[in-house]
């Protein structure tokens, strides 16, 4: 990947992160937790987008489809995880 794909996916991944926290709301820390969980959930759906041979919504090198998907998937089960009572 080139520093440009590499900014739009980290950009993709942050805008994400943003929306979730924009939909579910919280404090700054869910903010960063969202943020961080993204970012983390689209380089792991990047990987095996990559691995499996996956091609999802493919916009130049990077596999958009399954960053978003991977994205999801983290801010779901972390806000999910974030949430349970004590």
């Amino acid at each position: 990947m080139t520093i440009p794909s590499l900014l739009l996916a980290l950009t993709i991944a942050l805008l994400f992160g943003v929306l979730y926290y924009l939909i579910r709301g919280g404090s700054g820390w869910w903010l960063l937790l969202y943020i961080g969980l993204s970012v983390v959930g689209f380089a792991i759906g990047e990987l095996i987008g990559m691995w499996r041979a996956w091609m999802f919504f493919a916009f130049g090198s990077i596999n958009i489809g399954m960053g978003i998907l991977g994205s999801a998937i983290f801010l779901g089960i972390g806000d999910w995880l974030g949430r349970v009572s004590k």
